[in-house]
């Protein structure tokens, strides 16, 4: 008997031991010596394979702990094969010692397609995978029951081109990039609503809650207002204040020759085969944690993963616009000679530090626009096989400790309210969530005496919109929180009063937005020019006369101008009679701006994204439905192009033009610059072919709704025998030069 103890207790202790080593990640054997960071800093790593593999999103619980998106099935090999494998996973990491370093990987959801983004709101997990939004409840780490928020979040595109991020502002909504829609959940049920196109991978915010993104080949893309601000008239669509490039500047500085896409081409790479401007720019943060030197709070960082680097820019905030210069005009903020080393998605922490999601792969370019070139030099080096890995990364600073992360689980209400002054942003946010969510009124008192300190006006912000999700504001309230006059405080306040716009508070707003007027803060006034349409509804016009005042306060500033058009709103009429008596000589910013609003009215065209598309019964079916998945996240699902990505497709040559061409160019793609009707398009991203994506029947239906929806006149239509002879007749990306020989192109 007592050998049989003895044998057992052996047993158990090397199945012990076993478990412990599969399990552990406690001295994982990575080193960081080819890393280069900026002085003061220093890597540790957080996770790492074998707990996770291929990471490209993630976030924290309200217990700090780590989730992460793993997006196992990304181009597996160099064909692109087997990417549509249910492998993918959200997984807790859990750090049992509390040092830092992830001990143990939870599969919370697993058998999951190309998952790409996540977000812990309302006590549960937003999660998509294309083409879904869900929402799952969060039992002892084990999912709930799901609710399907939308069926349509990422229809059609490709893994780079579909809709992510699913970020809480503070104004209580879920914003994404590469998306026109924004979400929320109000008592019981989901809300889904127009928004400003933005991005491609990855969004962000500043304390102030303006949005930033980026696109491939621009590093840093934001919006100089609030969101959902500048489209209040349905037939305007604005020009300035929402997608502005913050700066001209896209150079980078590896600190190797690198493996991109397009190295061949002409000023892509330098005589020492460097990259010389990003071109897989994604994964922006807004740096709103207490952990880091002064002088890097809201600063800009921005992953680029085909460069193994992590850019920083220093954000300077006027009041009607945002600029980012670049930190060091000859270094990054982190690089390395690790071409394995991908950074794609950069997380503020709980713990106020900075985390790098670093998917770790040898193939960052998806099938569809990979060039020879580019499988080539992945072939040559190998990074084909580098696959199975995966880490998260934090960056500490030297002058002080690691923060502590907090626990908000059991937090009372009075503690959540006094964490809304906390110096780091993501406490502050999950504070504003976790009191919404549970919706304890008993803390509105707290709330609105925080809501009135306006030398903590940041804390303000939060407490203001606390209290717009317990449903606890009132007119009167929000009138003397506005009449404050802390500029960026009196901001949101104005608003929040647009809900409250009715004939028995007009007397008082007009009192209101009078005594503001007189402040003369630029920012006020660009505001209360955003705010005011909805007071201009219920008050017959009673505002038009303080529009004007505006408007003669910054009649070359193109912000306010297009603030003043998107709060008229009906209006435009009446309002373009006021001011052409005052200046019936001087032609204007807003005078264009009016002019272009009353025609859209007057023919039906309203901003793309309030329009529903309808598909059309015939063969143009399928045309849309490629359009809309692999066109539109270009050229803008209105065909306007999007800025800095794409021409405009409306009135095109290319398009009107001859069919052949217009075939030759979505079989073989096309790289500029390009003239349009006269005007230079310098963008420097390849449109790809799509030759080997779809079949010529499928080419023929996008020309044809090309032309059914952006051609005029009579256009020939082009037979599927010819596309399929068309196949053969070039190979190879287009240039200009290309498509100037195809004029004489006949049917």
């Amino acid at each position: 008997m007592k050998i049989q103890y003895t044998i057992l207790f052996f047993l158990i202790v090397i199945i012990s031991l076993a478990a412990c080593k599969s399990g552990s990640n406690k001295h994982p054997k990575i080193a960081f010596d080819n890393y280069k960071i900026a002085n003061g800093f220093e890597i540790q790593l957080a996770a790492s394979e074998p707990l996770i593999e291929a990471p490209v999103a993630m976030d924290f619980d309200d217990g700090g702990r780590m989730w992460v998106v793993e997006m196992r099935g990304f181009m597996p090999n160099l064909a692109g094969t087997g990417d549509d494998a249910p492998n993918g996973r959200i997984s807790i990491l859990e750090d049992d010692d509390h040092d830092g370093v992830a001990d143990r990987s939870v599969t919370f959801l697993d058998s999951l397609v190309l998952p790409r983004a996540i977000s812990h709101v309302y006590g549960g997990l937003l999660y998509t995978i294309p083409p879904f939004l869900w929402f799952v409840e969060i039992n002892n780490n084990k999912p709930g029951k799901r609710t399907l928020v939308d069926s349509t979040y990422a229809e059609g595109g490709s893994p780079e081109a579909q809709p992510n991020g699913l970020m809480m502002n503070i104004d209580n909504w879920i914003y994404s990039a590469n998306a026109h829609y924004r979400y929320q959940l109000r008592d019981g049920k989901w809300i889904k609503e127009p928004t400003s196109f933005r991005g491609q991978f990855g969004i962000t915010k500043d304390n102030f809650g303006r949005l930033y993104y980026n696109y491939n080949e621009i590093q840093i893309a934001g919006d100089y207002v609030l969101p959902n601000t500048l489209i209040n008239n349905p037939y305007f669509k604005p020009k300035v204040g929402i997608n502005e490039l913050l700066t001209q500047d896209q150079r980078v500085y590896p600190l190797h020759p690198t493996t991109v896409n397009r190295g061949y081409a002409k000023d892509i790479l330098d005589k020492d085969s460097l990259l010389v401007n990003v071109t897989a720019a994604c994964g922006p943060l807004i740096y709103r944690g207490d952990r880091f030197p002064d002088d890097y709070n809201q600063n800009a960082f921005v992953c680029e993963p085909q460069a193994n680097l992590v850019k920083r820019d220093i954000l300077t905030f006027a009041e009607d616009k945002t600029i980012a210069v670049q930190a060091w005009n000859d270094r990054e903020f982190l690089a390395s000679t690790d071409e394995g080393f991908r950074p794609v998605n950069l997380f503020n922490g709980p713990d106020g530090e900075m985390y790098v999601v670093d998917m770790h792969r040898g193939i960052m370019e998806y099938r569809a626009f990979t060039t020879p070139y580019y499988n080539s030099g992945i072939a040559q080096k190998k990074l084909d096989t580098l696959l199975h890995a995966g880490r998260i990364l934090r960056i500490k600073s030297k002058r002080k400790e690691v923060g502590k992360i907090p626990d908000l689980t059991s937090a009372s209400g009075t503690e959540l309210v006094s964490l809304l002054k906390s110096s780091n942003g993501w406490i502050r946010d999950r504070a504003q969530q976790l009191i919404i969510y549970k919706q304890d009124k008993s803390v509105v008192p707290e709330l609105e005496q925080l809501a009135n300190d306006s030398n903590n006006f940041t804390a303000a912000i939060h407490a203001l919109h606390t209290l717009e999700g317990l449903h606890a504001l009132s007119f009167e309230f929000l009138k003397k929180v506005a009449a404050l006059g802390e500029p960026m405080l009196t901001a949101h306040a104005l608003l929040l009063l647009q809900q409250y716009s009715a004939g028995n508070n007009v007397k008082a707003m007009e009192a209101l937005a009078t005594d503001l007027l007189s402040k003369n803060n630029p920012v006020i006034n660009l505001y209360l020019a955003l705010s005011l349409g909805a007071w201009n509804e219920v008050s017959n016009g009673a505002f038009l006369p303080i529009l004007e005042k505006i408007s003669k306060m910054y009649p070359d500033k193109g912000l306010y101008p297009e603030a003043i058009v998107s709060s008229l709103k009906g209006w435009e009429n009446n309002f373009q009679k006021i001011i052409s008596k005052a200046a019936p000589q001087k032609s204007t910013i807003l005078d264009t701006l009016l002019a272009e609003t009353i025609k859209n009215k007057r023919d039906g065209k309203m901003n793309s994204i309030f329009v529903q598309v309808k598909t059309p019964p015939d063969a143009r079916t399928n045309g849309l439905a490629i359009f809309r998945s692999t066109c539109a996240t270009c050229h803008g699902l209105d065909g306007d192009g999007i800025e800095h990505v794409a021409p405009p497709l409306k009135g095109s040559e290319y398009v009107e033009g001859s069919p052949q061409r217009l075939a030759m160019i979505i079989l073989n793609g096309l790289e500029g610059p390009i003239h349009m009707n006269g005007k230079l398009y310098n963008f420097n991203g390849t449109m790809p072919n799509f030759a080997n994506n779809y079949t010529d029947k499928d080419i023929a239906d996008v020309i044809e709704y090309l032309h059914n929806a952006y051609v005029t006149k009579p256009v020939k239509s082009i037979h599927v025998d010819k596309i399929k002879a068309l196949r053969n007749t070039k190979s190879g990306t287009l240039r200009e030069q290309d498509l100037l020989e195809m004029d004489n192109l006949n049917n």
